[in-house]
């Protein structure tokens, strides 16, 4: 019976992967280092049942939510640089990628399926924008402080939560560090500056998502850091090392409920 249960949560798991629409962003049409930000107030871009919200102000040429993007200067500071990854492309080596900006006046950092899916064994892979990189790493003319500070051990650090939501009721969270300078070790510090996969596991099925950013740089008006960020492959499975990392989690949860249950 042990042998069926681990088989059952396995194949379980892997077809929940299986079923999964992938959002790449490859097929959104955009010229060499183009962008689409929602100039054209349609209000966010849908692919394969997944909505991906957008605030266009047509009176300051500003966005909050989300837009697409193939840019990847990873050199230029400041805010005329906020569509590119702060790497060579996309995950996986791919041209195109999401990038979020989260506004707390604005509710448009959101993802809306067409139904509810389970996210067992499924996420996204994450990365900061040049901008949001470069602040941290050496402060700007806005505010925003260098993470560190002058010594180097101030205990910055700018997380990314996703919230699941199911029927309007939140399903959990999901933190992810863009950059922790918390480390008593000086040298274990670190700004992202890779595509990293985040298992969206913990929060179950799901309707809704929704992205919000802190961070320890507060000033009168809020966060200082520029509360960017790079997505891709949304709703994809992880590397094989780190499915099989969670399948084995799976597995050992199974058995000790098994031996409980037998004592």
């Amino acid at each position: 019976m042990k042998h069926t249960w681990i088989g059952v949560a396995a194949s379980t798991l892997l077809l929940s992967s299986a079923i999964a629409s992938v959002t790449t962003f490859e097929e959104f049409v955009l010229p060499p280092g183009g962008y689409l930000n929602g100039s054209d107030e349609s209000g966010g871009f849908t692919n394969d049942g997944v909505t991906f919200f957008n605030n266009y102000n047509v009176t300051y040429g500003s966005w909050s939510g989300f837009s697409v993007s193939n840019q990847t200067d990873t050199t230029t500071a400041g805010w005329v640089n906020q569509y590119s990854v702060y790497s060579s492309g996309g995950a996986g080596g791919s041209s195109q990628f999401a990038v979020g900006y989260y506004s707390p006046y604005e509710t448009s950092t959101i993802v809306e399926l067409a139904s509810p899916a389970s996210l067992l064994g499924l996420g996204a892979s994450f990365n900061n924008t040049t901008y949001t990189a470069l602040e941290m790493a050496n402060g700007g003319a806005f505010g925003a402080k260098k993470f560190g500070g002058a010594s180097g051990d101030d205990p910055d650090w700018l997380v990314l939560t996703i919230e699941g939501f199911l029927g309007g009721s939140s399903t959990g969270t999901v933190d992810f560090y863009l950059a922790d300078f918390r480390f008593a070790d000086n040298s274990q510090d670190y700004i992202i500056d890779e595509w990293t996969w985040v298992d969206f596991s913990a929060l179950g099925s799901v309707d809704e998502l929704r992205f919000t950013m802190d961070s320890s740089d507060l000033g009168a008006f809020g966060i200082n850091t520029p509360t960017y960020f790079a997505m891709d492959d949304f709703m994809a499975v992880p590397e094989p090392s780190s499915l099989l990392a969670s399948l084995g989690g799976l597995v050992l949860l199974l058995r000790r409920r098994r031996e409980t249950r037998s004592r």
